[in-house]
Formats: structure tokens, sequence, C-alpha cells
């Protein structure tokens, strides 16, 4: 990429991906207040509300990437019978996702994440609390049996098949299954953002995780390239996965792909930081769709690393748009020189 027509070319490969996001749907939910006081009840601060808004979280959130970058996506997934669950539904309207694969269960909650924030006139707003509507236990074998229709149908028209798993009951070991069935029928990239549950997800065409979870799975610590480049190489052995990307925070990533050698790739902006949350749900769409319009996977990484050092500068989940990227990628290209 050595000029800005070549870097809006690449960006705009990415328009062509159809991506199917099965997992967890979330909404996240944002009550932001001004701090005036000490309560005299206990120590804590005494917020007045200034406003409220609510934003596509869980497995919503990279299908929420994949269109505004250009992309299609469907999501299938479980919402309850309560006004989240509608309120997610009008979301993913507004946004231009594909919702037929959403299931209504009345015996579960449409799970929420609500935070309350704190602003103030001198600092950014500060994440005081978070509050957790959920239910783990998982879903139902009639619930999955209609999950499993629901991929079936959906993945004809998909490129690429994306696990998103938050561990809220939806991605269980049938559902995975069944989208290694569809996947083989219509030649779909299979992709798992695997929140743990590294097994869950062998033989997979990509398997995102973080450090984290990847130590987990090993049972020892990654301090440096040297560990992440041997912890590439044996997860990749023992779960037989085609390609596995480990995200390191302000590290950025390390990436091995069968056959190939390892790629560490640097994270963009980290001096910029404001909000981390959702930037992995960005990074596996954009890695996603790139290796669908059959980008080599050290080029994915950088797009991937980019569009996250955009999301984490902004309060709350995020998307990029291509006009957004290909100006992060000009600058960096600016830099190099």
């Amino acid at each position: 990429m050595n000029s800005t027509s070549e870097i809006a070319n690449l960006i705009a490969s990415l328009s062509g991906g159809r991506v199917l996001v099965v997992g967890d749907l979330i909404l996240d939910e944002y009550l932001i207040g001004r701090a005036t006081r000490l309560s005299r009840e206990a120590p804590v601060p005494v917020l007045e509300q200034q406003h409220r808004f609510t934003r596509l979280g869980g497995a919503a959130n990279p299908a929420h990437n994949v269109v505004a970058l250009g992309g299609k996506a469907a999501v299938v997934g479980v919402i309850g019978q309560d006004e989240a669950g509608q309120m997610l539904l009008a979301q993913l309207d507004e946004a231009g996702i594909d919702r037929r694969g959403v299931v209504s269960d009345p015996s579960r909650p449409t799970t929420t994440k609500t935070r309350i924030v704190a602003e103030s006139t001198l600092r950014v707003p500060q994440h005081l609390v978070r509050l957790d509507h959920l239910e783990r236990r998982p879903i139902s074998l009639a619930i999955e049996r209609v999950l499993g229709q629901h991929i079936a149908a959906l993945a004809a028209q998909s490129d690429a098949v994306l696990v998103s798993h938050y561990r809220t009951g939806v991605v269980t070991s049938g559902l995975v299954e069944a989208v290694r069935g569809v996947a083989r029928q219509y030649s779909a990239l299979t992709v798992a953002d695997a929140q743990a549950d590294l097994r869950r997800f062998a033989g997979f065409d990509l398997v995102k995780c973080n450090r984290a979870e990847a130590e987990a799975e090993l049972g020892r610590p990654l301090t440096d390239d040297v560990n992440f480049e041997a912890a590439l190489g044996e997860l990749l052995a023992r779960l037989g996965m085609v390609r596995l990307a480990i995200t390191r925070g302000a590290e950025g990533m390390s990436l091995l792909e069968r056959g190939g050698t390892v790629i560490h790739a640097p994270a963009s902006r980290v001096s910029d930081v404001y909000d981390v949350t959702g930037a992995g749900d960005t990074v596996v769409a954009v890695l996603t769709l790139a290796l669908v319009a059959g980008i080599d996977l050290g080029t994915a990484a950088r797009l991937a690393n980019a569009a996250a050092g955009l999301v984490v500068r902004r309060l709350g989940n995020a998307v990029v748009t291509p006009a957004e990227l290909v100006e992060a990628l000009r600058s960096e290209e600016g830099k190099t020189r």
C-alpha cells in the first residue's frame, strides 16, 4: 500500500463480503451522569443523569462493523420477550442487518449490559460500574434446532459464518456443529471469536482469542514475542485450525497461518485509547471481510488493527466507515516514509 488510491481500492474490496454472524446478541446501555456531590448514604458519587443511549453489542457488533464497511450481514441469535429485545431488533433494522435469524425465547431475558458513566468538563467520561442482566444456562434443544434451521437457510447467501461467543448460553456444541455442516455445504469460511472454549472451534478457518484466553488453554503465561510464536504453533497444531490470531492489547496481535510464519502486527494509535469496548469485535469483523476478499493475513491484520485503533477512541461500541479507515491507513503510510 503505497498510495491513497491503492489503500482505497483495498478497503473497497471489503465491501463485497457477506457474513452470517451466529452468537450471543447483546444490548449495550449507557447511562451518562454528571457527578454533583458525594452521597450521605455511602462514600459514592451522586450522578445527575444527563442522557442515555443504547448500542448493538455482542454478536450484533461485528455484524454492525461488517455493514459499516459496505458488506452484508445477517445475525442468528436469541432475545427475550422484553423491551430490551425490541430495542435490539429496532437497532438491527436501523443498521441494515438482516435479523430473520433472531429467535425470541420467553424463558430468557435479552442480555443487557448497563454501564453507568460519569462525565466531567475537565476529563473524559469515566466508567463507574457495569450491571449485566443475562442468563448463562444453555439454550433449550428446541431453540437450538430453530437456530440451526436459520443458520442453514442464511448460510446459503454467505461467504463466511462468524461465531461470536460471549458465553451467555447460545453458542452450544450443537450450534457449532451446525455451523461446520453448513460451511462445508456452501464452502463458507468459518470464523470464531472464541472468548475461551477454544477447543469448541477446532478445525475452523480462523479463530481469534485474547492473551488471557490463550494462556488459560496452554496453562502458562505469554510475555513476549517468542512465547506467542510457540503458543501459536502449539495451539494451531493441537486444534487443527487453519489460522489463529491472539490479540495482545496495546501490543497489537500475533497471528499464524498453517504452513506460514508468525506475524506480529503492532497496534495503531495506542496513545489515544479512550474505551476498548468492542475493539475485538471490530478486529474479527475486519479480518473476516479481508480473508473473504482474498487479502493475505498480514495485510488483513494491519487493516484490523487500524480499524480497532479508531473505535477505541470513542465511547462504547463503535464502527468504522471505509473513508475513516482509508484516512487512518494513509496517515500511517505517511509516518513510515
